[in-house]
């Protein structure tokens, strides 16, 4: 096990979430440091001396500071390989997972965002080509195997499973049953289901701190 002093920095309902299920599926020895960003936690002073962008999820990892999703996924799953789910530098499967990572950061997340607000960016331009393109991609490595890697779980069907449950959501991607099925299976695990649960209670309570008026009000 890693003896690494890891604080992480996260905030309910936020992209953080996944890396939260993730750290729980790795077996992780972490300080959650939770933030209200209802609230406005994310542009104080202090956090923002973490994440100039004033985002989570952010990560210490004792000297070092790492912020965006992907680039903490790798480090953490990198530091607990007896978790099974990264393949190693020898790995052939490497290569693979490593492509799946950044294709969910570089091509799925700018694709869909462009998608929701309605924003055409020619193909030539966009770094994901067409959104359409995208799709189709994704779905084909699905449809091959279980996992986006094969048969064995690897981390990157942590953040796969948890972006298509969001995207399904709010109608972001197609529902073909190659991504229903596939959010469903990932989602169903344990680790899915303690975070969004305990999330759930956070994020009351988070928006009663932010809003006491309008509970009030309610009341």
């Amino acid at each position: 096990m890693t003896d690494h002093k890891l604080v992480f920095h996260y905030a309910p309902r936020s992209r953080a979430s996944t890396l939260r299920i993730l750290l729980d599926e790795l077996g992780a020895n972490y300080e959650l440091k939770v933030h209200n960003a209802k609230a406005g936690d994310l542009q104080s002073p202090e956090y923002l001396k973490i994440n100039p962008l004033g985002k989570v999820p952010a990560l210490q990892d004792g000297e070092t500071l790492i912020t965006e999703s992907i680039a903490i996924a790798l480090h953490v799953a990198d530091l607990y390989p007896e978790a099974g789910l990264t393949p190693g530098l020898t790995d052939p499967r490497r290569g693979a997972y490593l492509r799946w990572m950044l294709f969910y950061a570089a091509s799925f997340e700018p694709a869909v965002v462009n998608k929701a607000f309605d924003t055409d960016i020619p193909r030539q331009i966009a770094p994901y080509c067409t959104y359409d393109a995208v799709m189709k991609t994704l779905a084909a490595q699905l449809e091959k195997a279980p996992h986006i890697l094969g048969d064995q779980i690897s981390a990157a069907d942590i953040f796969w499973g948890s972006a298509l449950r969001w995207t399904l959501m709010f109608d972001l991607v197609p529902d073909w049953p190659v991504f229903t099925e596939y959010a469903e299976r990932i989602t169903a695990r344990p680790s899915f289901q303690r975070v969004l649960e305990n999330e759930a209670v956070l994020d009351a309570e988070q928006e009663a701190a932010a809003n006491p008026a309008r509970i009030d009000a309610a009341s």
